[in-house]
């Protein structure tokens, strides 16, 4: 009579989780590995805020240079397209690791509210452009008096 050694669950679910983790790691050969914006499929990260005037958008574009980006602002939408280029490596030379994507970008934001076209203004310092989209004047809050 042969002896049939009997897993308990929690050794069923160990090795189960054993072999998920193999398998993860065999395939993470295929999955970009540079930051949260290749992980989300998102580029470039942005970080949008509202001063009650002004809708004040941040974006992360390093290694972008400000020539190679374009601002488009419609009603209340915001386009950013551009291109981050391939750096030059000296001949002779190979890559041992290579986690910075290139290739052009586009991405569309849409506003609560719309903005004034003809006041915005764009800068871009330390690979951050921050863009100021001032709201248009019949957007903006107004207080209301109320009559007795």
């Amino acid at each position: 009579m042969a002896m049939i050694r009997w897993l308990g669950e929690s050794d069923v679910f160990s090795q189960l989780d054993g072999m998920r983790r193999s398998m993860d790691q065999l395939m993470s050969v295929f999955r970009p590995r540079s930051g949260a914006a290749y992980r989300s499929g998102v580029y470039p990260q942005m970080n949008v805020y509202d001063d009650g005037e002004s809708f004040i958008v941040r974006a992360e574009v390093p290694g972008v240079d400000p020539k190679d980006i374009d601002l488009t602002v419609t009603g209340d939408t915001l386009t950013l397209q551009g291109e981050r280029r391939t750096e030059e490596i000296p001949e002779g030379t190979s890559y041992h690791r290579r986690e910075r994507g290139t290739g052009q970008f586009r991405r569309s934001l849409t506003l609560p509210d719309q903005v004034d076209s003809s006041k915005v203004a764009a800068s871009c310092k330390h690979g951050v452009l921050q863009i100021m989209l001032p709201r248009a004047e019949q957007a903006r809050q107004r207080k209301v008096r109320i009559q007795s």
